[in-house]
């Protein structure tokens, strides 16, 4: 931990030096909520999102805020270990070519509908869960694609000597639909009530023990498990993109780890509901994933379990720089050559893709080393190939 802040109703404590002021306007405010648990913590990763920042961790009492869980909901990492102890440039390239054909980008669905049984399976009926029944076929032509932004499916070489494949990806337009209905029902419900929190912290919250509250919790559950099902479907099809090229080749059981989502936890003594929102759960001896950026390790983790983070650690690297901010100011042929130099088979062809460029990113190794006391290292994963949403 780097700091603590007690200026506000209940503490913020922060693992790194430097956190940019609206993130830490958003913070205050959490801290300012009258049902905070105990404190805020704040991951090195960190920065402004909507109504809490990305890479923060928030433990309340009897309410849950769908703009602390966020629009991706269950959105996270998975990872498998292969046989293979390296991979020629010509069969990765022409791996990368069936993962194209066999996994969508960007906003593109399948054409048809996938198998039902490769969907989650729901703790009430469907037809109990408003948002999921109404999405449901449309989510079925969502499962098994990437998705935009800074979704990404990289082919590594671990400093284990092993070959590795990664997919960062979540619950697509359903994740999407569910934050959406619940945050404006919050907002409606919270100006009901009169609720003090100001609209403008977007923060609106639903009591747990509230129909609305229980409704979203289902759905939001359910969102986690269809992303969990959405990467593993990918990874499958990765997979048999690997052997189309390359055999034989054995795969160690899927890493699997979600960054976006709220859940009953003991801490301290006290059933909370831990949001974490840009922030992966690192109880003792949990096994977890934090991505770099294109160009930048990724690293196999394990928790150490610290309590003041409540068992949390960072989701990846952090943007240091807008969307916008990164396309009007880095350049593009140096972000290219950083890749080139490496070897990476990447994405960088214009200036639109400089949104996602290593440029773009906080310094991982510092991110790393800002929280030595919430993970351990276990591998390092420099890329080899990728490719963006």
């Amino acid at each position: 931990m780097k700091k603590v802040i007690t200026t506000e109703k209940k503490s913020i404590k922060l693992w790194l030096d430097d956190i940019e002021a609206g993130a830490f306007e958003q913070v205050k405010n959490l801290a300012n909520l009258p049902f905070v648990f105990r404190h805020v913590a704040v991951m090195p990763d960190a920065h402004q999102g909507y109504g809490m920042p990305i890479g923060g961790v928030m433990a309340s009492e009897e309410v849950v805020i769908p703009n602390a869980v966020g629009v991706d909901i269950g959105c996270g990492m998975c990872a498998v270990r292969t046989s293979l102890t390296s991979i020629a440039t010509d069969q990765l390239k022409a791996a990368l070519i069936e993962i194209r054909r066999a996994i969508p980008l960007g906003f593109k669905h399948h054409k048809r509908p996938q198998a039902h049984p490769l969907m989650p399976k729901a703790e009430l009926p469907i037809t109990d869960l408003p948002v999921i029944a109404r999405e449901y076929q449309s989510a079925l032509t969502q499962l098994g694609t990437l998705g935009g932004g800074n979704h990404f499916i990289e082919i590594q070489q671990g400093n284990d000597g092993h070959i590795w494949l990664m997919i960062h990806s979540g619950s697509r337009n359903l994740g999407f639909k569910v934050a959406d209905h619940y945050n404006h029902l919050a907002m409606e419900l919270n100006r009901k009530w009169g609720s003090k929190i100001p609209p403008n912290w977007q923060l609106a919250f639903l009591p747990i023990d509230s129909e609305a509250g229980q409704i979203y919790l289902h759905e939001m559950r359910y969102c986690v498990e269809f992303a969990y099902a959405n990467r593993k479907l990918m990874m499958e099809r990765v997979k048999d993109a690997i052997l189309s090229v390359i055999q034989p080749v054995f795969f160690e059981p899927m890493i699997n780890i979600a960054h976006n989502y709220a859940a009953l936890e003991m801490h301290f003594d006290r059933n909370v509901i831990v949001h974490r929102k840009g922030a992966t759960r690192a109880q003792a001896g949990e096994i977890g994933i934090i991505p770099g950026s294109q160009g930048t390790p990724s690293y196999i983790v394990q928790g150490k379990g610290n309590r003041e983070s409540f068992e949390s650690c960072s989701h990846g690297a952090g943007r240091k720089m807008g969307r916008k901010q990164a396309q009007r100011q880095l350049d593009l042929h140096q972000e290219k050559k950083k890749l080139d130099d490496q070897g990476i088979i990447h994405a960088i062809r214009s200036v639109n893709d400089l949104e996602e460029a290593a440029g773009a990113y906080k310094d991982i190794d510092e991110v790393i080393d800002n929280q030595l006391d919430l993970v351990e290292v276990l591998v390092e994963l420099r890329p080899l190939a990728v490719i963006k949403g």
